[in-house]
Order: structure tokens, then sequence, then C-alpha cells
């Protein structure tokens, strides 16, 4: 399985990088070993340039060729931003905007974001699910927004859910059906039905 991360974060090292990169290490994992995964990362910091040039005119450059058949080309996707002024960052749109928009047609994706504050978790679901959407690819249920505080606050909640998000993607990919996680709560008709023997 070839499985494509594309990271839009600006900085060295990168809270978004690092997102990317443990929800592709989450992803190989629930794909087990007999599935072999091959990882490719598309670090869209290197290819700004080419990036911006593309959309003036109309041509990409080598490097940007090539991360365009990596996305393209590849089983599945991990795509993570950063978020800027309560969006995504206008690399990561701009990147998405070079590809050809039937590129990603029923693609399965993984959404994943950054940011400082827990304020900006929605961008998943107002954002960057709408976009992939527009696209025709297919995100996982499960998006994962990682807040600065989630980085300190030890392996706990967010890695559940890289856990879960990966978990995910791999069974789309392999064409699996998603099953539904048990619910770890007493479903309401049971916890009606037992006030009413009282």
């Amino acid at each position: 399985m070839k499985l494509a991360v594309v990271t839009a974060g600006l900085s060295v090292p990168s809270s978004t990088r690092l997102l990317a990169d443990r929800l592709a290490a989450a992803t190989v994992a629930a794909a087990g070993s007999s599935v072999d995964v091959e990882v490719e990362v598309v670090e869209l910091r290197d290819i700004a340039l080419d990036v911006t040039k593309n959309l003036l005119t109309g041509f990409p450059s080598p490097d940007l060729r090539r991360a365009i058949e990596t996305v393209t080309g590849a089983d599945a996707l991990i795509a993570v931003t950063p978020v800027f002024t309560a969006g995504y960052s206008g690399l990561f749109k701009s990147f998405f905007d070079v590809l050809d928009a039937e590129s990603l047609v029923g693609k399965p994706v993984l959404l994943g974001a950054t940011g400082g504050t827990e304020r900006h978790s929605l961008v998943l679901d107002y954002q960057l699910r709408p976009l992939f959407g527009y696209l025709k690819a297919d995100p996982v249920a499960t998006g994962v927004y990682a807040a600065s505080s989630d980085w300190g606050s030890g392996e706990g909640a967010l890695q559940r859910r890289i856990e879960r998000a990966g978990a995910e993607l791999a069974t789309l990919a392999a064409g699996r059906p998603v099953v539904p996680e048990t619910p770890s709560f007493v479903p309401f008709d049971q916890l009606l039905a037992s006030t009413q023997d009282r």
C-alpha cells in the first residue's frame, strides 16, 4: 500500500510534521505486518515557491510534479495543516488548488491539523472536510487536531485519537468495512428500561 503524507508546517522542527509522522506510524501499525506500507512524505515547505509559480504559470516544476504524482498515485493520504487565522494555511490550500480536481476521487484521506489552542479544532469539520468533500475524496470519520497543550499532556487522549484515526484509514485503504467502536456507555433504551423496573 502506498501512503502519501502531506504536511504544511512551516517551521523546523514542526508540530504539524510531528503529528503527520505519528498519524503515519499509527496507520502503518494498524495495517499490520502482513501489509507492506510504503510511506512517502511531501513537505510543502520545501516546494512552496514551486506551488506559487505553478499558480502563476500553470506549469509544475519537476519537484512539484513529483509531489503531485506522489499524492495522486497513493492508495491513501494523510493531510495535515497548521491553523493560521482560524483556517488552514494558504500553502496547504494552494497545493490542493494545483491538483486536478478529479485526482483524489474516492481516495481515503485522514485529516489533521495543529494549532495554538483548542479553540481552532473545528477547522477539521468546517474547512478541511468540505475541501476534501469538494475533491470527492473519502475522509475517515476521525480527524485529529492537536493543540499546543496536547503535546505536553502525555500519551493520553491525543494518542488515542491518533490510533483510532490511523486504524480507520488503514481499514478504509484495505477496502474493509469500518466497524464502529463499541460504545462504552449504557444505551438509553436500556437505561430507561431499568428505571421502569423500580
